[in-house]
């Protein structure tokens, strides 16, 4: 295919406060095999202005925006993909790289079938320096089964998509722009917007492609909203928990996905928990117990809420000791 040939590809690159990062990503974006692309960067208001990076590659492909104030995660990422001109769109967040034939790979199964709307790949997993994780990707691809998803087209991929979890919509996924309408994805989903993504995509009435091969790595570092999120950024855990718990109320809802409602049920009174949890280590404990007590009417026996509620009732000093058992 030669490059007047290739379609536009949207190459989207959302950043905020990551130099040395986002100079690798912009890197592997730039030496794409497949060339036609555009490279947004939007840049949320970082301390350090990345415009001299971006402007060190000398690439007419790049374009840079720079919201004048920090306007959140997810309204940076909106911005970018609304910038975008192709007629394909990949996400790639500012601490991650492609391998140099990620589009050439995952562009032409969307060409040759109009039907698709996403083409998705595997994902090697780094450390901040870089290094792979060997024993971390095989957890990650056993973790979403993709080594049990089969190469090619599916038709319908809900279950792939919202409850196994298999399409890396914000790192190893291309997809048919146009068909998404970047305002309807609400602010409520917050973290959470690649599954929100990910779910239009699936009631979009069409296919996506697995190329099973890792054609891109995935940074795990301290400062990924999944690190943050765990057990030592309580109010990071709280953003969390409320973005999950928007998403699967809509999923719950939605008549397509009726087949799927009691899981989104129970991952709805798992963030339930969770939030609990959250508020409960940061001390708003009268906020923390309607969680519980919603969690625990919705489900015969949970030993997490029961113990998380008992908590909430303990001496504080006692419960500082014990609130590891909820976690």
């Amino acid at each position: 295919m030669s490059l007047h040939q290739q379609p536009l590809v949207s190459v989207i690159i959302p950043t905020y406060n990551r130099a040395e990062y986002l100079k690798q990503a912009i890197a592997s974006a730039v030496e794409q095999t497949y060339q036609n692309i555009e490279i947004i960067v939007s840049d949320n208001c970082s301390p350090e202005n990345p415009q001299a990076i971006v402007e060190s590659f000398n690439d007419s492909r790049i374009r840079f925006w720079r919201h004048d104030q920090n306007v959140g995660m997810l309204a940076n990422q909106q911005h970018a993909f609304k910038m975008a001109q192709g007629k394909y769109v990949a996400s790639l967040h500012d601490d991650d790289m492609w391998n140099q034939g990620f589009l050439a790979k995952l562009v032409p199964p969307l060409e040759e079938n109009p039907d698709l709307i996403l083409a998705f790949c595997d994902q090697y997993i780094i450390d901040a320096n870089g290094t792979i994780n060997n024993i971390g990707t095989e957890e990650n691809t056993r973790g979403f089964k993709r080594d049990k998803l089969t190469a090619g087209i599916h038709e319908s991929f809900s279950k792939i998509g919202l409850i196994d979890k298999s399409i890396p919509t914000a790192a190893s996924c291309v997809i048919r722009n146009n068909f998404i309408d970047w305002d309807s994805i609400p602010s409520e989903v917050g973290g959470m917007w690649d599954l929100y993504l990910t779910y239009l995509c699936c009631i979009s009435g069409r296919g996506a492609y697995y190329y099973p091969e890792r054609l891109t790595r995935y940074r795990a570092h301290e400062q990924t909203d999944t690190m943050l999120s765990g057990s030592r950024n309580v109010q990071a855990k709280i953003r969390k928990a409320k973005s999950e718990m928007f998403c699967y109320e809509v999923f719950m809802e939605d008549t397509r996905l009726q087949e799927f409602r009691t899981h989104f049920q129970e991952k709805w009174l798992e963030a339930n928990t969770t939030l609990g949890i959250g508020l409960l280590r940061s001390e708003e404990i009268a906020a923390a117990r309607p969680y519980f007590w919603q969690a625990l009417k919705k489900q015969k026996f949970n030993l997490r809420t029961l113990v998380a509620l008992t908590l909430s009732f303990t001496p504080r000093f006692f419960a500082n000791k014990l609130i590891g058992v909820a976690k």
